[in-house]
């Protein structure tokens, strides 16, 4: 019997480890659960009026989590205190405590986009929303339309669109200033968007990339879409706003020393060479020094340079247009800049040669600047000089498959503090012209003239452009191989720039159209292209063979 009692004791021995093992183990097979969650129930109901509560409580038939809700709910109208939505962590009910007050006879709709999910899946409840109304009914009418950008290819996603109401204490002004009426958003993977439960109105429509999330416009860090005119609503007008960044007045910030013969001034605004770069002049009390204005590459702030001198401030005046500022600033013993030159290579028989400077250059003597070819010949060259970026060009007639040496020699290039170069040595080689491919673009149905065409490579920056008054045709020579696409700009005020929008002149950006595809240049190929500019853009197709012809 001993033996009988042991012998059943292992068998369930043995039975609980099976079935302790087999816990540890996944379920495999059935079907994945792919159903979002569904409202079971909510206090006050959903689509309640004359809402007067502080508090709303929303059931759901499973266990839900909120997941980047800041991003995702849209409250239109805005609030002025956010609600509280309350848990953070994953629960079948939600809370909603209201912190603010409710304007009254007035719809309001909790969106909450796709933040909504199951908590086991992540199966999203899409744009779930909330609504009640502090009036007697609800109001139900709604507008439609689509965002793209006025400049680049396609706009960036969660774009706010806004409706503020043209009632009579309506003033453009409203909008960098108090929230909107109505308010929507794109969210993460919409370029459309759709505003309800509107009342009938008149009202100004506006969209935002709204960098701050503060349902308000900064023209220094936001883009801004409009329609010109007022909008009735209802109305049944798919509506396509595009958005620009405007061109913000010209401000200067306080320079800082940065050495013992360069300030830094830093800006807002445009600044050029050609017709926007400020005056500025450096004083020692009355005494007004000799100084030169160069431009950081790829920012926002200028380069100051003058003379050294020994004095404890400086006052810099800037001018630009009708802005006047005047800074004093403590000067302090610093260490100087020291002159250095590179090259910024490579080649093509397109570009020019260029030397970069530290410091900017103002005497050239071309006797001591040598350039030979492989067969040490000597190559004839010319010189140009650009003072506010600091680059000197050298060009000349480049033959394929060939070397060149650029020999600088001492006392060749003197900069502003009067110190010379050493000697500097430059290699350069250029390729056959098999390596290089060809491209003649067809313009097809441009509505007027002039226009700018560029051609971008797919990260978008320009490879080359050409400013067109009548010709329907052309040419981007000598590329290197790789996939382009093209951009075309009605340069309206033919100043031969592009030229953004402005919203309180209701003027829009010069119109730009996008080539739909790509187009792949190889070596050794001329490609022939249409572009169509009454085809809108979209998606790039699959590429093919067809407009290509080898050369002969």
């Amino acid at each position: 019997m001993l033996k009988n009692k042991l012998k059943y004791i292992s068998i369930i021995i043995l039975l609980i480890t099976i079935v302790s093992c087999a816990k540890r183990g996944s379920i495999t097979g059935g079907l994945k659960d792919t159903i979002p969650p569904s409202l079971r129930t909510s206090f006050p109901k959903n689509f309640n009026t004359h809402f007067n509560a502080k508090q709303i409580k929303l059931e759901f038939d499973e266990i839900v989590i909120l997941k980047g809700l800041k991003k995702q709910l849209v409250i239109s109208p805005p609030m002025k205190n956010e609600p509280l939505i309350l848990p953070t962590t994953a629960s079948q009910k939600i809370t909603i405590k209201i912190n603010d007050t409710l304007q009254p006879n007035t719809t309001y709709s909790f969106n909450f986009g796709q933040s909504l999910t199951d908590n086991n899946e992540g199966n999203p409840l899409n744009q779930f929303k909330y609504v009640f109304s502090t009036g007697d009914y609800i109001d139900s009418l709604a507008l439609s339309g689509k965002i793209k950008y006025a400049y680049e290819k396609e706009a960036e996603s969660f774009i706010s669109v806004m409706l503020y109401e043209a009632n009579e204490s309506y003033n453009d002004s409203v909008i960098y200033k108090q929230n909107p009426r109505y308010i929507t958003n794109t969210l993460d993977s919409l370029k459309t968007f759709r505003l309800e439960n509107l009342k009938a109105g008149k009202y100004r429509l506006i969209a935002l990339k709204d960098q701050n999330n503060n349902n308000k416009f900064d023209p220094k860090t936001e883009k801004i879409g409009f329609i010109k005119d007022l909008i009735s609503i209802p109305n049944d007008t798919l509506y396509e706003i595009e958005l620009f960044k405007e061109n913000v007045p010209f401000k200067a910030f306080k320079p800082t020393q940065e050495s013992g013969n360069k300030l830094f001034l830093g800006f807002e605004g445009n600044v050029s060479e050609t017709n926007s770069k400020p005056k500025i002049i450096v004083k020692n009390k009355n005494e007004i020094l000799e100084s030169i204005v160069t431009k950081i590459p790829k920012k926002d702030s200028l380069q100051i340079w003058y003379k050294p001198i020994k004095t404890d401030s400086l006052k810099i005046e800037v001018t630009q247009n009708n802005y006047n500022k005047t800074f004093a600033l403590k000067i302090k013993n610093q260490k100087k800049d020291s002159l250095t030159i590179g090259a910024t290579n490579p080649v093509s028989f397109k570009d020019r040669f260029a030397l970069e400077s530290s410091r900017p250059l103002i005497k050239f003597d071309e006797t001591k600047i040598k350039l030979i070819d492989g067969d040490s010949t000597a190559v004839k060259f010319t010189k140009s000089y650009d003072e506010f970026n600091q680059k000197l060009y050298l060009d000349f007639k480049k033959e394929p498959a060939k070397k060149y040496s650029f020999t600088i020699l001492p006392g060749a290039l003197t900069d502003f503090y009067e110190q010379t170069n050493d000697t500097l040595s430059y290699q350069i080689s250029t390729k056959e012209l098999t390596d290089y491919g060809n491209l003649k673009i067809k313009l097809e149905n441009a509505k007027s003239f002039p226009l700018i065409v560029e051609l971008l490579k797919s990260t978008g920056e320009i490879v080359a452009s050409e400013y067109v008054e009548k010709n329907t045709a052309v040419e981007f020579n000598l590329l290197d191989p790789a996939l382009f696409s093209l951009r075309a700009i009605y340069d309206t005020n033919k100043n031969k720039k592009y030229d953004p929008g402005n919203f309180l002149e209701k003027k829009y950006a010069e119109e730009v159209v996008y080539f739909s595809g790509e187009i792949d240049v190889r070596s050794n190929w001329d490609v022939e292209q249409t572009f169509d500019l009454s085809i809108p853009y979209t998606p790039p197709p699959k590429k093919d063979d067809k407009n290509k012809k080898k050369k002969n």
